[in-house]
């Protein structure tokens, strides 16, 4: 069987040809934190791209490591905020793979010394990585839940690694007066707390998964400015487990906002609606985040093989606000809107296609995001160039 060293190189060399990592000194970083140690004996596996399955440290030993080591393989482990570990359904927590975490802590660009806010302690995988890169006792790791926490500790003991770890909220409970000079977050946001802001100093930076309704979410490093402003560009497609407070409706059916806005005008498109949701790059999500904020997209396809397929649009603060759907029908020239509320979210979508066409189709490493006290804005090209209502 491959020793744990040459797993970890065998690793580091498929990022590297991956282009998910470009600085080798990450390698001894690996080595000194082995992510096995992290993973229960018990567990289900997630490969990106392919089905969940359950793996077994004691029964089936080989397929275990392999998943372990795999650079695109998150191990889920806790269901359902703890109320369930048995069914693959609802994942709150997890052991994520390292092709979406060395990214992150490559944008990080941490250096020894530096003090470091862990949002999102996990299994302490991170927490470690982290600790072993600028020391240990520069590192505060914040968990919200108390079972996921207990576990990280005693993973942290196991390999005799000790940051500070705290549970709770990590947008409110770490005490005010400390200053960071990097924050490092492992769940998705899609408003970023000013407080981590307010509490990393200038010069610092912030890296997180951003989240936004409209679209999947994006790698993102935000450095803050001496008047407390945070900006940054965005840097690639990532996706995390919501923040807890930051859930939201993300999942809940669409025929919810159905049936609580019945009332809807009807119209017709000639703009075949599967180019919001299929056109790829990451740009024109960028641009409908900043031009239709706070909407929520799903395309459903009719289960028959017809062809078939409803773009959804959705208030996302939840039921109750306004909705949008557009039939495509292969062979149609004009398709069917629906569009109930206060908002023409169809009108808003489509107006916004046609803006991102006329910039030219800007990719998504033309976009930023910028955070103020105010709140936080898109921008294209540069931080003076914000996109949407002003």
């Amino acid at each position: 069987m491959m020793d744990v060293a040459a797993r970890i190189d065998a690793l580091v060399d498929q990022l590297v040809a991956r282009g998910d990592l470009a600085d080798d000194s990450w390698r001894a970083v690996l080595r000194a934190v082995p992510r096995h140690l992290f993973a229960p004996p018990v567990a289900w596996a997630a490969p990106s791209g392919g089905h969940r399955h359950k793996i077994d440290s004691r029964g089936d030993p080989a397929r275990w490591w392999q998943a372990v080591y795999e650079p695109g393989t998150a191990v889920l482990t806790q269901f359902g905020d703890g109320a369930s570990e048995d069914e693959p359904r609802d994942p709150t927590s997890s052991l994520s793979a390292p092709d979406v975490v060395l990214p992150f802590l490559e944008l990080l660009h941490p250096l020894g010394g530096q003090r470091t806010l862990d949002v999102g302690t996990g299994t302490g995988w991170t927490a470690a990585l982290l600790s072993e890169r600028v020391g240990e006792r520069h590192v505060v790791s914040v968990e919200i839940d108390e079972h996921v926490a207990r576990q990280a500790a005693a993973n942290l003991e196991s390999l005799g690694v000790r940051p500070t770890l705290m549970t709770g909220d990590a947008v409110t409970c770490v005490p005010e007066g400390e200053a960071f000079d990097l924050v490092h977050v492992t769940c998705g946001v899609t408003t970023l707390p000013y407080s981590w802001v307010r509490r990393t100093r200038p010069g610092g930076a912030i890296v997180f998964p951003w989240m936004p309704d409209f679209s999947y979410g994006y790698r993102v490093r935000l450095d803050v400015l001496p008047d407390g402003v945070a900006t940054g560009r965005l840097a690639g497609a990532a996706g995390y487990m919501m923040l807890r407070s930051q859930r939201g409706h993300r999942t809940t059916p669409v025929g919810e906002w159905v049936d609580a806005v019945e009332d809807f005008a009807a119209s017709t498109t000639r703009l075949d609606p599967r180019l919001l949701w299929h056109t790829p790059g990451g740009g024109l999500e960028a641009a409908m985040t900043g031009l239709v904020p706070g909407v929520r997209a799903d395309l459903i396809h009719d289960p028959e093989p017809t062809g078939e397929a409803t773009l959804w649009l959705l208030e996302a603060g939840g039921p109750g606000g306004s909705w949008a759907s557009v039939d495509y029908v292969p062979g149609k020239d004009e398709f069917a809107v629906e569009q109930a509320g206060d908002r023409r979210l169809w009108d808003e979508a489509e107006a916004a296609y046609f803006q991102w066409i006329r910039w030219g189709r800007p990719a998504l490493e033309r976009f930023g995001l910028t955070v103020t006290p105010d709140g936080q804005r898109v921008w294209l090209d540069e931080p003076g160039n914000p996109i949407g209502a002003h």
